[in-house]
């Protein structure tokens, strides 16, 4: 806690200094993240700030220093057999191999994994934060249990907010027991068979957990075949019951976990062939939104579906953005860039490597912009935090 404290003084008084001349701050961490977007202020490193502030297992709540290793914290869950359910993804590693991903960038990202569609993202976990804003008050939100909020549930606000309206210093998080049960089906079915397996699939009491469909070309000169991977999670009866179901409904086979774990994490971050291929030359990695209910687009190219349909990923030229963005709309939803492997001349495995950058925060709104814009100003009406990623 000393060490926590020191680090907490430093940060505090850079942030005074950075006030003070009007000096712009880039907040990160272990900058596994850096592909969504860089800002051009001076650094400013917030993995100091790490450590367990306080851990309850019997109460499913853990508070931890944002600069804490994403890693370390689902260790120390591991140990009393949790987890954060909403399976954060990592990305990045730092030169020396040690898991870069801090608990703050976590939040500020605020990406979830495979089961996001399933057990709800980030937001949904955090119970309060604690945070510095451009005015230098250390200010807290929230608690650590679920009904602590009065008024503006300002603590899920600064999900996703890629640390713009402050600086994180603590979160406290809700955590959940590992399933005891897990298994992952298999089946030779085309996007629209899948999706419409997967809709029918999530209006009945099964426990589903995760999906994704993709041309699987794993096997070396074997053409690609559509595949669909389903994960389901739950009481040890509610999986066996609903493995016997949907098997007896569509053909398909059930996989051993031992080899599905592995490729379920490579799915969570994103190391799937699908995405460390080679892309085309002028291909940028598109995230497009949906309904879960949204009919197969008609995209340029094969895209893997997660999230049972509601999340598409898609690699495809950044020209045809009015394209995939008009598809998205139509359907009820959006089409980003997520990862611009050509942004800095490096190809391959940007999401890895922080080699890519996307487009900062957008929200294709007048109304929610102009929202963004006052927050910011009420939160940092200097701008000092991260300029140039609203």
């Amino acid at each position: 806690m000393a060490n926590m404290e020191h680090a907490l003084r430093t940060v505090t008084d850079r942030i005074a200094a950075a006030r003070a001349d009007g000096t712009p701050l880039c907040l990160r961490g272990g900058g596994s993240k850096d592909f969504l977007g860089r800002s051009h202020g001076e650094l400013l490193d917030t993995r100091s700030l790490r450590g367990v502030i306080s851990y309850e297992p019997t109460e499913l709540v853990v508070t931890v220093g944002c600069g804490t290793p994403l890693a370390d914290l689902e260790a120390l869950l591991a140990e009393q057999g949790q987890c954060l359910a909403f399976e954060p993804p990592h990305f990045g590693w730092s030169q020396s191999g040690a898991a870069a991903a801090t608990v703050g960038g976590m939040v500020a990202s605020g990406l979830a994994g495979p089961a996001r569609a399933s057990v709800g993202s980030v937001r949904d976990y955090v119970l309060g934060i604690k945070l510095i804003n451009g005015l230098g008050q250390h200010l807290t939100f929230g608690g650590q249990v679920m009904k602590n909020v009065a008024g503006y549930d300002v603590s899920r606000l600064m999900v996703g907010a890629r640390g713009t309206l402050g600086l994180l210093t603590e979160v406290s998080l809700k955590v959940l027991p590992v399933a005891p049960a897990e298994a992952t089906l298999c089946f030779a079915l085309e996007q629209a068979e899948a999706l419409e397996h997967l809709h029918r699939w999530g209006g009945e009491p099964l426990p589903l957990n995760a999906s994704c469909w993709v041309m699987d070309d794993s096997v070396p000169g074997i053409p690609a075949k559509p595949s669909l991977y389903v994960r389901l999670r739950g009481a040890m009866a509610a999986v066996e019951a609903a493995c016997q179901r949907m098997l007896a409904e569509v053909p398909g086979q059930r996989l051993d976990n031992a080899q599905t774990a592995p490729d379920w994490s490579l799915c969570r971050n994103q190391q799937l062939p699908f995405f460390t291929a080679p892309p085309p030359a002028d291909a940028v990695l598109w995230r497009i939104s949906v309904p879960q209910t949204a009919p197969v687009l008609r995209l340029p190219g094969h895209p893997l579906v997660e999230w049972h349909g509601g999340l598409r990923w898609l690699w495809a030229p950044a020209r045809a953005a009015a394209e995939l963005k008009a598809l998205a709309h139509a359907a009820g939803g959006s089409a980003t860039v997520f990862v611009d492997p050509h942004a800095v001349g490096q190809a391959g495995n940007a999401a890895n490597t922080g080699a890519g950058r996307s487009n900062s925060l957008q929200t294709n709104s007048p109304s929610l912009d102009a929202i963004s814009q006052r927050l910011k100003a009420s939160f940092d009406p200097q701008g000092l935090f991260n300029p140039g990623l609203i």
